[in-house]
């Protein structure tokens, strides 16, 4: 019986988000595949969702209501103005000590973060070196080009990151031939990297490239939307991370679970001429406290959490890798994402239906070669590990062919 009203369950789930005839659940290149209402639909159930899919834990619009009461409970909330005070001004502080700079501000998005930080270090020098996998480089709509009159040369096409060399070498082909010199200004690297699986840089690869930079006036941006994940993989803390660069942006909402938002943190000279930026490129909001409130929350304590997902996430794989038509790698540099594959006898589709319906545990669909990318965060700290793996093993019993 139970195995009947099970495999009613996944037809159910299958019909209800319109998934009958396609791969589960999201494709490896974005989340917007899935509806938002399937998303909402699953976070809602009494038992909380597990996800391998995001950074952090993929809240409801009803979670995004009730976080910011549950807090005003216990801390009552300030309220800014204009960025002004409040929340906002007490997230900001507590960005500019975790990152060892001057001042920090938050911005509404990733994207306004990295691009006026380049306008404004580049100053009236035009080019900006990027890496070529960048979110600077490729997801940015060359904001940099269009609106700031920044050029962009990518560096490092085909690895996961540049090293110093490969920086110095494009250097010196600018240098040589190029006629009208209109100098260079920033070096941006982004660390963990995004399209490289979350792969982290080696500190020693950073610091190489900061000394160059140093030695020849170059200035450097760290697009650090996810530093505190890189974090707790590398144990370097996410200040010796920023002591390497002049500017840093961090996400509000990849890990740290706000609605939107990010914060960059510099020295003073850099952050006082930001609020005037923000404002004439239309990036000034009435108030922020409701986003800088909730990621205030989750900022504390996020290092011994993410220590925690850490060594759950190794119980976990280990406990995976058990389980015959299971193999689950590590990346290498990597971080919080791993690569799953699945035995040929194994109907992934059923497992994901089965393992979301029946548990509230998501699953990216497979990649082109077969490959799902498994992502670990806070979800994970959600549940009992053994709970999770016998919901697997009974995922993998009633899925094979």
């Amino acid at each position: 019986m139970k195995k009947t009203n099970t495999a009613a369950g996944r037809r159910d789930f299958l019909k209800k988000w319109g998934l009958s005839s396609v791969p589960l659940l999201l494709p490896a290149t974005g989340m917007h595949a899935l509806s938002a209402t399937g998303l909402q639909q699953e976070n809602n159930r009494e038992q909380p969702p597990v996800n391998f899919i995001y950074d952090g834990l993929a809240l409801s619009p009803q979670s995004y209501l009730d976080k910011p009461g549950e807090i005003n409970k216990t801390a009552p909330l300030a309220r800014d103005f204009y960025g002004n005070g409040g929340a906002t001004e007490a997230l900001e502080t507590e960005f500019a000590r975790l990152t060892g700079k001057e001042k920090a501000i938050y911005l509404p998005t990733g994207t306004m973060a990295n691009q006026i930080a380049i306008k404004l270090l580049s100053e009236d020098r035009t080019k900006v070196i990027v890496p070529e996998n960048s979110h600077v480089f490729r997801d940015e709509a060359d904001a940099a080009q269009s609106v700031h009159g920044k050029r962009l040369v990518p560096v490092g096409k085909g690895k996961p990151w540049f090293h110093r060399n490969d920086l110095e070498e494009t250097i010196k082909y600018l240098d040589e031939n190029e006629v009208f010199k209109s100098g260079l200004g920033t070096v941006v690297i982004e660390n963990p990297v995004r399209r490289a699986d979350g792969t982290a840089i080696p500190l020693e690869t950073i610091k190489e490239i900061a000394a160059y930079c140093r030695d020849n006036g170059y200035k450097l941006h760290l697009d650090g939307a996810r530093l505190h994940i890189a974090s707790a993989y590398t144990r370097v803390s996410v200040a010796e991370y920023a002591s390497c660069f002049d500017t840093v942006y961090i996400s509000l909402y990849k890990y740290l679970n706000a609605a939107g938002g990010v914060v960059l943190c510099g020295n003073a000279g850099i952050i006082d001429q930001m609020a005037h930026q923000i404002k004439i490129y239309g990036g000034t909001v009435y108030q922020s406290w409701y986003s800088t409130a909730v990621a205030h929350y989750y900022l504390d304590g996020i290092e011994e959490r993410w220590n925690r997902v850490v060594s759950t996430a190794k119980k976990l794989v280990t406990g995976l890798n058990n389980i015959n038509g299971i193999t689950i790698t590590g990346l290498t540099n990597g971080t919080n994402i791993y690569n799953l594959t699945t035995d040929k006898k194994i109907r992934f589709g059923e497992l994901a239906g089965y393992l979301s319906g029946e548990h509230n545990i998501w699953l990216r669909s497979p990649d082109k070669d077969g490959i799902v990318k498994f992502a670990v965060n806070e979800s994970l700290l959600t549940r009992p590990v053994d709970e999770i793996i016998d919901a697997w093993k009974k995922g993998i019993a009633q899925s094979k062919h």
